[in-house]
């Protein structure tokens, strides 16, 4: 890991609270500072997100945001534990990412896993997940999951027409998003999946 741009220096010196745009490549996002593994124009910090974030003290970060990039993480649980400590209590991380039905993403070799409506409630409280429960024995950090949103191609006039209809349809709750993955994705592919996740480190809140 390498801080390239001595700004991000400075406001950890500071202790002022910073944005990440995590695997940003060239799309850099206004208020963030650009994470990447290449050493591209406007990247100001190179860092693998297989490895920890070792520059980074402990909750020294406000925002997050990551597009399509954790389906190339292989250690993920270690890379979500250091979200988790980076990521200030109240702080938000918001992650796009594609949706298990997305045929497309098949075709990038460099995917190693697909992402669907449970996969954050992995990191979450037994007492906050929904209906069907899942394991939260895997980490021994956690997360609130503020939303989990799942989107849609838009590339065809038919899509631009049905799409936003059926988007909040499926939306609507989490029974009729649980609906559409058992019954209805493998019809209807989604183009990616949207998480919002809040940190919970108070010892209070994990009880």
């Amino acid at each position: 890991m390498k801080i390239v741009n001595p700004s991000v220096k400075l406001d950890i010196e500071k202790k002022v609270l910073i944005n990440l745009n995590l695997g940003s490549g060239v799309y850099h996002k206004s208020d963030y500072y650009s994470l990447d593994h290449l050493p591209l124009e406007g990247v100001d910090i190179l860092a693998d997100l297989n490895e920890s974030l070792t520059l980074l003290p402990d909750n020294c970060v406000r925002k997050v945001f990551s597009h399509h990039v954790l389906e190339h993480v292989e250690n993920f649980i270690p890379f979500m534990g250091e979200l988790h400590r980076v990521v200030k209590s109240d702080g938000v991380i918001e992650i796009v990412v594609p949706h298990f039905s997305n045929v497309y993403s098949f075709s990038d070799p460099t995917h190693v896993r697909f992402f669907g409506l449970y996969t954050m409630y992995y990191f979450s409280l037994d007492k906050d997940q929904p209906t069907r429960k899942v394991p939260s024995f895997y980490a021994d950090f956690k997360f609130r999951v503020e939303l989990v949103k799942i989107e849609f191609y838009k590339d065809t006039i038919f899509e631009h027409l049905f799409m936003p209809l059926f988007s909040k349809l499926v939306n609507l709750n989490h029974g009729c998003q649980n609906f559409y993955e058992r019954r209805l994705c493998s019809l209807f592919h989604a183009s990616q999946i949207r998480y919002i996740l809040i940190p919970i480190k108070d010892k209070e809140e994990s009880v």
